[in-house]
């Protein structure tokens, strides 16, 4: 699998949990709301960094690509908790 393909593998595992999590959030309490808040900001951060890289794959650094997986990692593994959390 190509390293975009695996981005984009991820982006839609991290938009399924995401949405998931969202349409429970209101059934949340305000802990749930905080790190909801800040998974968010991370969750654009994420988008714009996979942009540029999708844009730029071919002169991405390896460590831009590496950090762009580990924060993409972080975001999946913070939507699933809150999504768990909500069930």
């Amino acid at each position: 699998m190509s390293f975009q393909e695996d981005f984009n593998k991820l982006s839609d595992k991290i938009r399924q949990y995401r949405d998931e999590a969202k349409v429970r959030m209101h059934l949340a309490g305000q802990e749930a709301k905080d790190e909801w808040e800040e998974l968010e900001q991370d969750w654009e951060r994420f988008r714009g960094k996979l942009n540029n890289i999708a844009h730029e794959a071919e002169e991405s650094s390896q460590e831009a690509r590496e950090h762009a997986r580990k924060l993409g990692e972080s975001l999946r593994e913070g939507y699933e908790k809150i999504r768990n959390r909500l069930k």
